[in-house]
């Protein structure tokens, strides 16, 4: 089938784009959000946290740098799908190995061209995130509208054993090896544990099914937990095993679901945003250093924590570090010991992605607050 060929797009409320296929020919079904990146369009597909969803691009032009080899954060592209208003005829960059088209074909990834993503996205905003249906294979709305019905929902669903790598690997620290972390694998991206490399830190990648037990062989200095997929309320395993790591006092640092993952361990509650923040333009301010940050975020559920004071748990006293600047969502937690054992940080998380391969970089220095944290410096 030729890339221009008829294709239509249905929400679960109904309403109905028409444009043209874009990548593979077929049908899927998923949450439909959008993402306000101009640029990342290779990390985002790659990213094992929008498993299940279908993708809205809201910059016009994608696909201006082709794909390359050198910049997917994990095995292959886990979108459900990709909603763009205008790709790119060619690609342009040296690094460029195939267009995003053909990447798109090759790996069975449906989308659609040529509809109005600014409608689309307002629409979302307006109404929330829900179920989508993308079909160059069906040319009657209602009958894609019923499939779409009766496809999975995001909230209830338990997708990071989905995502999660099936054996245990290493990723050496670069340079000489200061410390070791057991990182427990949600949806990792590769960038997560190269980042904790630069710093010298043997990293000890986990399935997402570890057990406390798989936690303590890796003889870790510290634990973290990753970004992934799905609904943090089904995901009760790692809660309890992160509980078990508090409660022993090993130093804790988690990212986006593993932010979710913290506020439920220490006994906060998550819930659904409506259409959540997915780009990388979000403003942030740090609470600890009351500096404000550019961020790069991936999330559709929030930690439910009182933004002023702090909560006591059986682990600390927890507390919200960071607050998004656009909506005052929580954005990071941090666990202290109490003010009578001297306050010391215990753990801490972050909604966001210090990461960010693509950019903006104005977080990285949590990588070095984890390395702070091992130490026993704050």
């Amino acid at each position: 089938m030729s890339a221009n060929a008829p294709a239509i797009l249905v929400l679960e409320d109904g309403r109905t784009f028409h444009g043209e296929s874009y990548g593979a020919a077929g049908e899927t079904f998923g949450e439909a959000v959008f993402n306000t990146g101009m640029t990342g369009y290779q990390e985002t597909l790659t990213d094992p946290s929008y498993h299940r969803q279908v993708v809205v691009m809201t910059a016009p032009h994608i696909g201006n740098t082709g794909v390359n080899d050198e910049d997917p954060e994990s095995r292959r592209i886990w979108v459900a799908g990709y909603v763009v208003r205008d790709p790119a005829r060619r690609s342009s960059s040296w690094r460029a190995r195939r267009t995003l088209d053909e990447e798109l074909r090759e790996q069975g990834v449906v989308g659609i061209s040529g509809i109005d993503t600014r409608a689309l996205t307002r629409h979302l905003r307006e109404r929330g995130a829900m179920r989508v249906g993308i079909s160059s294979t069906e040319t009657d709305p209602a009958e894609l509208l019923a499939r779409v019905r009766e496809s999975g929902e995001m909230a209830g669903a338990e997708l990071a054993s989905e995502v999660s790598t099936q054996e245990a690997y290493v990723v050496p620290a670069i340079g000489e090896r200061r410390y070791t972390v057991a990182a427990l694998d949600l949806g990792i991206k590769s960038m997560t544990p190269y980042r904790m490399a630069e710093r010298g830190i043997e990293v000890h990648v986990l399935p997402a099914t570890a057990s406390l037990d798989d936690i303590r062989a890796v003889a870790p200095d510290g634990l973290f937990y990753s970004n992934g997929p799905g609904d943090p309320a089904a995901t009760t395993h790692q809660v309890e095993v992160l509980r078990g790591a508090l409660a022993e006092g090993l130093p804790y640092f988690g990212i986006c679901f593993g932010n979710q993952l913290f506020g439920r361990a220490l006994g906060f509650g998550t819930y659904k945003l409506k259409y959540g923040h997915r780009g990388i333009n979000q403003p942030v301010m740090d609470r600890t250093t009351g500096k404000t940050e550019v961020t790069a975020h991936n999330h559709g559920f929030a930690v439910d924590a009182p933004l002023e004071g702090s909560t006591t748990t059986p682990y600390g006293e927890a507390s919200v570090s960071h607050v998004c600047l656009n909506d005052d969502v929580v954005e990071g937690l941090e666990l202290r010991a109490p003010e009578s054992e001297g306050g010391r940080l215990l753990g801490f998380s972050v909604q966001y992605h210090p990461e960010a391969a693509a950019g903006p970089h104005d977080a990285a220095y949590l990588f070095d607050r984890f390395v702070q944290l091992m130490a026993g410096e704050i």
